[in-house]
């Protein structure tokens, strides 16, 4: 048994999507015997949002009760550490989560930004993944071309499978890129048939952060892709909705061409709330970020994960991940709306079948047991 110390960021966006991801590692190293913590710290001002008052500042009151709440649910109350932007440390005291520190075996980076690298010793394994393929290794290229340094950490992971292969554009800035799944724990996500006449949906953000330059190109999110695939519902026979956040939603024209538009943060406010509108979806049809999409990454979603292991069929955009995972029945990769029109004809002509082999690739590829094996294993853990 080895003691993993897993430090992302769910106190500062206590959001019911962003909650479900960082479960999937706590409870997929427990499960598989191993002694996990969870620590955050607020280390940026005004960093944590309030969706009660829909703010960023530096209170995170309404995280610290919601995700505590959360986090002993699912066994973890004696296992996790969150420091306020004024030092003040809830959960463990400072002692406590640096004796953890100097016991540790492994610390995964997932979005501290290298904050609590100072509290392991100098035997703790210290891992970086990389949540945003692409865009992680371009604002790295960037600041390097800055003469900036780089926060050093012992090995590196990311979820763009194809990064470092041959004639792959995004630049490795001579790190060695291992590569990892978005596990998803099955086992959290009950099987149950759609309600009828249930929707095909997906949880985005319109834009998610600024456009990010390189070598004079222009890589931007979600609000560049979608307007690809506007149209869809118009040209399907089954019903669409989006549930969608961010800035500059062009909500009016999504509604003429047919999309039944939902907030975001509002069908994913809670944990519980994430999971029961994926339950309330007939599956999931879904564009990536341009950078994912422009730079072939390999990238494979999360929630679109989540959606898989709750036995509901993936229409995904392609952003090279076809390459690794198995598509055509259960899920499908998608350049153009034909391709997507042609999914949505498949899935419906049997839905049971492809129901149930979107949960069986969840099963096979995406499980966090067998994720986590060959992830540890990789480590030499």
């Amino acid at each position: 048994m080895s003691t993993i110390i897993v430090g992302s960021w769910m106190f500062r966006y206590p959001l019911g999507g962003n909650l479900s991801w960082c479960l999937q590692y706590l409870v997929g190293f427990r499960n598989l015997g191993h002694d996990v913590y969870f620590v955050e710290k607020c280390g940026y001002a005004d960093s944590c949002y309030d969706p009660d008052k829909e703010v960023m500042g530096n209170d995170c009151t309404y995280g610290i009760k919601i995700v505590s709440e959360l986090l002993k649910r699912f066994g973890f109350e004696e296992k996790w550490c969150f420091v306020e932007h004024n030092g003040q440390y809830n959960g463990l005291s400072r002692q406590k989560i640096n004796e953890v520190f100097q016991r540790a075996d492994l610390f995964i980076d997932m979005g501290t930004h290298g904050f609590w690298l100072e509290e392991c010793s100098p035997t703790t394994l210290k891992v970086f993944i990389d949540g945003e393929p692409g865009y992680t290794q371009i604002k790295m290229s960037n600041r390097l071309e800055n003469v900036e340094a780089l926060i050093e950490y012992d090995i590196y992971f990311t979820f763009g499978k194809n990064i470092g292969m041959i004639n792959n554009p995004i630049p490795t800035n001579g790190i060695n890129w291992e590569f990892i799944y978005n596990p998803v724990v099955t086992s959290l996500f009950p099987i149950s048939l759609p309600p009828a006449k249930a929707p095909y949906s997906t949880i985005m953000n319109w834009k998610a952060h600024e456009t990010i330059k390189f070598r004079d190109q222009e890589f931007g999110q979600k609000d560049i892709e979608f307007p690809k695939f506007i149209d869809l519902p118009k040209l399907a026979w089954v019903p669409m909705e989006v549930a969608v956040s961010g800035r500059n939603i062009p909500i009016k024209k999504l509604e003429e061409n047919g999309w039944v538009v939902k907030v975001g943060k509002n069908v994913t406010r809670t944990y519980d709330s994430f999971m029961h509108y994926i339950s309330c979806c007939r599956g999931e049809f879904s564009v990536c970020k341009k950078v994912f999409v422009a730079n072939d990454s390999g990238w494979f979603s999360d929630r679109s994960a989540a959606y898989l292991a709750s036995g509901r069929p993936v229409i995904m955009q392609d952003t090279g991940f076809s390459k690794h995972l198995p598509v055509g029945d259960g899920l499908f990769a998608v350049k153009t709306k034909i391709e997507a029109l042609e999914a949505f004809e498949k899935i419906e002509e049997n839905y049971i079948k492809h129901s149930r082999r979107a949960r069986e690739i969840a099963c096979d590829c995406l499980e966090a047991e067998i994720v986590f094996k060959i992830f540890l294993n990789e480590l030499g853990l």
